[in-house]
């Protein structure tokens, strides 16, 4: 691996962190804001409870996608060598 290989790959793992975190922040501030009205609006209704654990769920799988699962995705290495390829192809012609 080039040291441009090597910032390339560091520089995409960087930017799933980052997306990551603005994942978790926008959720925490939409279930807060959800959590507000649900208990000035219908305090007697939980219903805030299904976009909490649904998107809460979302949230979940995303940050096992990037802190866990981030060097072993076969699929996404595969892509990323074909349209590589694709690329220095077209640079040729």
């Amino acid at each position: 691996m080039t040291q441009e290989d090597g910032y390339a790959k560091a520089r995409a793992r960087a930017e799933a962190k980052y997306g990551f975190f603005v994942h978790a922040v926008v959720y925490a501030a939409v279930i807060l804001l959800l959590l507000i009205i649900n208990l000035l609006a219908s305090p007697d209704n939980f219903w805030s409870i299904w976009p909490l654990l649904g998107w809460g769920l979302a949230v979940t799988f995303h940050g096992a996608r990037v802190f866990l699962l981030a060097d072993r995705n076969a699929i996404i290495d595969a892509l990323t060598e074909r349209e590589w390829q694709l690329l220095k192809a077209d640079d040729r012609s």
